[in-house]
């Protein structure tokens, strides 16, 4: 060392000190770090130290994961397909189950056989309704009436409809009850005879049928009583008669409102469901003049409107139906037997109907019918005339005795 040259001291550090020991301790960290990672790597046991030995073979020990290429990988093994057996096989002790495709054919098989036994049944129903409804020819029973009943068109569609709704089944749970209302010489009766005719003819002799005319068979000496116990007798005849034929009757009463309250009492018994069943297959017609004042103001007011003699549309079809309500409120009041009657109102006759009336009677009678005659006839008669129409007072009441007179 030169003279010249201070000399270090002891206590002080070395210039390149300050700058090698963070290196060390840097190179010293990384050492560590690099052997604890061998030693994660390394399997239990085994260290840096150790010599080469092979690795234990634990089956259940997780394996690290590492990041070997795919084709480093073991390949794997394809799964082999089981094959499913058709063969289903029950043990002897067991209870069998048949196969589930099994058991929805013969499920789908029974369902058809029964639509086939509802779809046979179905038809032989509908079969029978029309023959028990072709047994009456009720489609010639309606060609009678709209031929010899004029002006009624609306009445007379109906009293055929409600026939053949009631007349298509044999067995009913109450009988029919028809009640024709309107004045006198509007076709009423003449209805009830051409009824009467017809099941007559359509059910041979000895028809089920029975007219019954209060004025006739219940004069005013007789008593009430004895006039009951005979109409009782008379419709329980017809009945037994015609349950014992398969038939339904028909029983045409006529002058109802001349009856006595007896006699209605009698009628309004029939209709009771406690009654026998062969009281309830049958049909009542009754004849009434009752009524027929409310017919006549109900024609008069609405004679403008153009609807009588035939109610056509829909609001004539509103009006009969308000006609049909008043008519039985009006008669519910005398008697409860209307209560469950099927009114059908007849309304009053315009001056052309009264002239087809005339040259009816007058073929009928053997007299050409002209039909200036017949004009000259029925302008002898009464009418009522409202906005510039005509209706007969009586009807054709009178035509009867006007032909005799020719």
């Amino acid at each position: 060392m030169d003279r010249g040259q201070p000399s270090p001291q002891p206590g002080a550090a070395a210039p390149g000190a300050s700058v090698m020991a963070p290196v060390r301790a840097v190179v010293r960290l990384r050492r560590r770090v690099c052997l604890l990672r061998k030693r994660r790597l390394l399997p239990p046991g085994a260290g840096p130290d150790s010599g080469p030995r092979e690795p234990r073979a634990e089956p259940h020990q997780p394996q690290f994961f590492t990041f070997d290429g795919p084709a480093e990988l073991p390949p794997r093994t394809p799964r082999k397909k089981r094959r499913r057996s058709r063969m289903v096989l029950y043990p002897e002790t067991a209870r069998k189950c048949r196969p589930r495709a099994e058991r929805q054919s013969r499920a789908q098989r029974c369902l058809l056989l029964l639509v086939a036994i509802v779809g046979f049944q179905v038809l032989n129903a509908i079969e029978n309704l029309d023959d028990n409804a072709q047994r009456y020819d009720l489609d010639g029973l309606e060609k009678a009436l709209q031929r010899a009943v004029f002006g009624q068109s609306a009445a007379v569609g109906r009293i055929v409809a409600l026939l053949r709704d009631y007349l298509a089944t044999h067995v009913h749970s109450r009988p029919l009850l028809l009640a024709l209302h309107g004045p006198s010489g509007v076709g009423k009766s003449h209805v009830g005879r051409l009824l009467a005719r017809h099941f007559r003819a359509v059910l041979e002799d000895g028809a089920p049928v029975l007219q019954y005319d209060a004025r006739h068979h219940c004069p005013e000496p007789r008593s009430a009583e004895d006039c009951r116990e005979e109409l009782a007798r008379r419709v329980a005849d017809v009945v037994a008669q015609a349950e014992a034929e398969e038939k339904t009757p028909l029983l045409v009463l006529d002058d109802v409102e001349l009856m006595p309250p007896a006699l209605l009492d009698e009628l309004h018994g029939f209709l009771q469901p406690q009654r026998s069943h062969h009281f309830h297959n049958a049909i009542y017609v009754l004849l009434s003049g009752a009524g027929g004042a409310e017919i006549t103001r109900f024609v008069l007011q609405n004679a403008s409107r153009a609807l009588p003699p035939r109610l056509d549309g829909t609001h004539g079809a509103r009006a009969e139906e308000e006609l049909r309500a008043s008519l039985r409120a009006l008669l519910v009041r005398e008697h409860p037997l209307w209560q469950a009657a099927a009114i059908v109102p007849f309304l009053l006759l315009d001056k052309r109907d009264v002239v087809n009336c005339f040259r009816d009677e007058m073929a009928g009678e053997g007299f050409f019918p002209e039909q200036a005659r017949a004009e000259l006839l029925a302008a002898q008669l009464s009418y009522y005339s409202v906005a510039g129409r005509e209706f007969a007072v009586t009807g054709c009441k009178q035509v009867v005795a006007k032909v005799n007179l020719l």
